[in-house]
Formats: structure tokens, C-alpha cells, sequence
């Protein structure tokens, strides 16, 4: 008498074909994009992407002028007047942006290197946020009736973190990096010369 039951090579391929949806890539990477695409939606808010932010630092990396040309001495004078110096200032932000603004993240990552326990705070929020965010994708996290989003899952990493945050400095260290910036950039606009051949190049630039 037969049970209808699959036998020999049929259920065996039955089962492969069983396990084949149990471990597919696409229950195991839901984003459609693999381990990164985890990674992305782990860590990226809403909106956001590694894809969107290299392409942020390509566009810096392309339109940044020769270091050579920045520290050039021989181009550096001071202003004859306040307006000359404005002039300096709006010119030389427009022209060599994208240069103050490695200056600026350089700043940042020497203010957090040099710092150990800036290191550890930072360690602590990413670790804070990491485990929040986990926990939110096993199970939606509810606070008060409201589920958190993203920037209250950041928001609450970082009253945990706090703590270790204000006995690292990060005050300081935040009025540092600001006041370094200033100067540096300031002090760099408005000393240096703007030439002809400068702002031709800038609006030579593809939009």
C-alpha cells in the first residue's frame, strides 16, 4: 500500500531544495544587497549611504587645488584694507573649499587620535548604538508607547555614552577643533593672495 510519501532521489532533492530556502542569500541578507547592504542599515540613518558619502569625498578629492600652490609663500601679503581682506576671505573659500575642508577633518582626526580616552568615549557610542540598533531589528524597541527610530536609537547611545564623553573632554576638545579651524582657514583666506588665474579655474568647474 503507498503512503504518497516522496521516496529515494525525489525526497532527497525535496530536502536540498527545502534547505536551499532555509539558507538562501536573500533570507540572510533581507536588503537585497548582501552583508553590505546589512552594514548599510545598520549603521547609516535613513536616507543616507556609504555610496552617498564616498561620492561626497570624490567630488572634494577632484576639486581640491595643489598643496603646492595652497602653502606657496610667495603668494601670501597682507591686505591693504578691510575690504581687500573681505574680498580675500569670499574668493578663497569659494576657490579652495574643498582644501579647507580635508584641513578640517584632518583636525578632527589628530584631536581624536591624540586623545585616548576620545577614542574609548567613541568606542563606547558606537558600542551603545550598535547593540540598541541589534536589539531594535530582533524585536521593535518601545519607549513610553513610541517606537524608536533611528536618530532617538543614536539620541539614547548617546546619554549612555555621555558619561564617559564629558570625563574624556569632548568639550574641549570640540572648542578646539573649531578654534583651530578658524584660524588656520582664516588665517590662510585671508592672507592669500587671489589671482586671475585662480578664479578662471573656478569657473572653468562643471557644475
Amino acid at each position: 500500500m503507498s503512503s504518497g510519501a516522496p521516496k529515494g532521489e525525489n525526497c532527497e532533492v525535496d530536502m536540498d531544495s527545502k534547505g536551499g530556502d532555509l539558507f538562501s542569500a536573500e533570507d540572510a541578507f533581507p536588503t537585497g544587497t548582501g552583508g553590505a547592504g546589512i552594514m548599510s542599515k545598520l549603521w547609516m540613518p535613513k536616507g543616507f549611504s556609504a555610496g552617498m558619502a564616498k561620492e561626497w569625498l570624490d567630488k572634494r578629492r577632484v576639486s581640491i587645488r595643489p598643496w603646492a600652490s595652497f602653502v606657496d609663500q610667495r603668494k601670501f601679503s597682507k591686505p591693504r584694507n578691510f575690504g581687500e581682506l573681505c574680498k580675500r576671505v569670499v574668493k578663497n573659500v569659494e576657490i579652495y573649499n574643498s582644501n579647507y575642508t580635508f584641513i578640517f577633518l584632518g583636525l578632527i582626526l589628530y584631536c581624536i587620535i591624540s586623545s585616548p580616552m576620545l577614542l574609548i568615549a567613541l568606542a563606547v557610542f558606537a558600542g551603545a548604538f550598535y547593540v540598541i540598533h541589534v536589539k531594535s531589528l530582533e524585536k521593535k524597541l518601545v519607549i513610553m508607547g513610541k517606537e524608536l527610530t533611528t536618530p532617538h536609537q543614536m539620541s539614547l547611545a548617546g546619554a549612555v555614552s555621555l558619561p564617559v564623553f564629558w570625563l574624556a573632554g569632548a568639550g574641549a576638545a570640540v572648542f578646539w577643533i573649531l578654534g583651530a579651524t578658524l584660524f588656520v582657514i582664516g588665517s590662510h583666506a585671508a592672507f592669500r593672495e587671489v589671482e586671475g588665474s585662480d578664479l578662471e579655474e573656478l569657473l572653468m568647474e562643471p557644475v
